[in-house]
């Protein structure tokens, strides 16, 4: 099958999304397929991840949703868009992020195949659905088929556009986490480690984990809080740790590579994340699930949809540093619990593999093919 794979984003900046289309591109390369990917990219190329790419145009950043997204306003790019999508005759276009502008637009529009939409997105203020839904809704009705990453978005996007969603997880390399690697000299001393791996913003709630982590710290001497991820305390976070005295016991790492960045998961004890909102599928607390983890979460949608039966996590709610000392005191008190969750976690991340995710994608793609006739023009796909 000839796929095209679209993202959003500057496809040299890690995200999820991204992280979501290189992975699926692998994998159905991997099983046959034929393959491209498109997204905005600031570099000219004609490859990506040794994978056939077709460029969206550069990228800008754009603020939006607590973060800042690189998008590419290339309106110009219509005409190759459109050219493009008619000399390659893809079987499916599969555009993540529909909504996106304004590339992706023109994508959506301009197919004439089977059109795959995937939202990622979750995000409790959807005034920006409100405002511009005259704007979206031809994106939305010129799609085949929608799959939701998770319930949270799912619930998110149904709310304007209501119909008919196939919820499908983001995939995760299972095998990637779960390998045994030895600790990191650095933390290897005996201390109790809480990991947490996410991006310095204020949704991400790193300043309640540091709150909570001060409240233990006093009477708990023997742990550390390491903190993965690009970009520096926010102001907050760093005023907790001067007036509380735990700068010592925090140590920010900055951004690993994706090689390296399961070292800190086995170097780790607890896993804790401390998010806000905002999160329509919890990638770092699945990750850490592969990694056999036990979990601390904030009790909100996107976390939900991951952990799953709350017997596979210790789960609190957001703002709340009292709530998540006590979790996280629970477990430094109780290394049979801690061993108990990691197993449950790690079962439970077995659904994210992405062998399984792929085949569910495909087996959507073929079963909306059968509903609207795939191309358009009623032929079937063959089996993966």
């Amino acid at each position: 099958m000839k796929i095209a794979l679209v993202s959003p984003y500057e496809i040299n900046h890690y995200g999820g999304v991204n992280g979501h289309v290189g992975s699926l591109a692998a994998e159905f390369t991997g099983q046959g397929h034929d393959v491209t990917i498109m997204a905005p990219c600031n570099v000219r190329t004609n490859e990506i991840w040794g994978i056939p790419f077709f460029s969206l145009g550069r990228a800008v950043p754009v603020h939006t949703a607590g973060s800042v997204a690189q998008l590419s306003p290339a309106i110009w790019k219509h005409w190759q868009i459109r050219r493009f999508l008619r000399d390659e005759a893809f079987d499916v276009v599969h555009v993540h992020e529909p909504f996106s502008p304004i590339p992706v637009y023109q994508v959506v529009l301009a197919s004439n195949t089977l059109t795959i939409g995937t939202f990622h997105a979750y995000n409790s203020a959807t005034r920006r659905l409100r405002i511009w839904k005259r704007v979206l809704l031809p994106i939305y009705n010129a799609l085949d088929g929608r799959i939701a990453v998770s319930e949270a978005s799912k619930e998110f996007v149904a709310t304007h556009f209501p119909g008919e969603y196939e919820v499908i997880p983001n995939g995760i390399e299972i095998e990637h986490f779960a390998k045994t690697r030895s600790r990191l000299p650095e933390f290897d001393d005996g201390k109790v480690n809480i990991l947490f791996v996410g991006r310095a913003e204020v949704r991400k709630g790193l300043k309640y984990l540091i709150g909570a982590f001060s409240l233990l710290k006093w009477e708990m001497p023997n742990i550390r809080l390491i903190v993965v991820g690009p970009g520096n305390p926010d102001q907050d976070s760093a005023r907790y740790m001067a007036e509380r005295g735990v700068g010592d016991d925090i140590c920010f790492v900055g951004s690993p590579s994706y090689e390296d960045l399961p070292s800190y998961h086995h170097s780790a004890d607890i896993f804790c994340t401390a998010s806000i909102d905002r999160e329509s599928f919890g990638y770092v607390v699945a990750e850490s699930m592969a990694a056999g983890l036990p979990i601390v979460a904030t009790d909100i949608a996107g976390h939900r949809s991951v952990v799953g039966d709350r017997g596979n996590a210790l789960m609190v709610p957001p703002k709340d540093e009292a709530a998540l000392a006590g979790a996280l005191r629970t477990l430094i008190e109780d290394p049979a619990l801690r061993e108990r969750l990691g197993k449950a976690a790690r079962e439970k991340a077995e659904e994210y593999r992405w062998s399984r995710v792929s085949s569910l994608i495909y087996d959507y793609y073929q079963s909306t093919a059968a509903a609207v006739g795939n191309g358009r023009s009623g032929a079937g796909f063959p089996a993966p």
